[in-house]
């Protein structure tokens, strides 16, 4: 029971402080889950955050889910998933609630022109660590860039890239899938 808590309130921490959306959460993510409490390697940490950015549904949710699935099983992901969530669900009301009253306030106009930039630099500071460990030779390069250049180009579904670059990955990185099996 005290480590469901301790997921319910490390969580909740999460999903209250990190502005920005999924890429934003990932530097308190790391040290939330890597490196202060060792929940999680960095590595399982990079495919948590894959794997939650491309299934439906929102990355910090599906992140926190696999975290705390691998900590205490369903409930475990269950509890980590109500901490990330209920934070927001309570800002975002309160917000609903007041914003009418405040949108045209001058200096909270103010308050969100510092505050874009700042979520700019959350997210550039994620996907620079993301790139670190992700661009690791001359394919995984290519292949990054190739789905940059497609998903800014065309209307491709992301969801194609995905499923695209595992098939690609099996057989750039794995070899004859089928001689890794027997």
């Amino acid at each position: 029971m005290k480590e469901l808590l301790q997921l319910f309130l490390i969580f909740a921490k999460i999903g209250g402080f990190t502005f920005g959306g999924g890429l934003a959460m990932l530097p308190i993510l790391e040290r939330e889950v890597v490196q202060k409490r060792k929940w999680a390697s960095e590595e399982e940490m990079m495919d948590y955050y894959a794997i939650g950015q491309c299934t439906p549904g929102i990355i910090a949710v599906n992140t926190a889910t696999f975290i705390g699935n691998k900590r205490k099983g369903i409930l475990g992901g269950i509890v980590a998933t109500l901490g990330v969530v209920t934070p927001s669900v309570i800002i975002i009301s309160l917000i609903a609630a007041f914003i009418q009253n405040f949108q045209d306030v001058q200096w909270v106009q103010w308050a969100f022109s510092g505050i874009r930039p700042t979520v700019i630099a959350l997210i550039l500071n994620a996907t620079i660590k993301i790139t670190k460990k992700s661009l690791v030779d001359v394919w995984t390069v290519l292949l990054a860039l190739a789905v940059f250049f497609l998903s800014a180009f065309t209307n491709i579904t992301p969801a194609l890239f995905v499923l695209g670059a595992g098939v690609l990955g099996i057989f750039l990185k794995g070899g004859n899938p089928r001689a890794a099996a027997a």
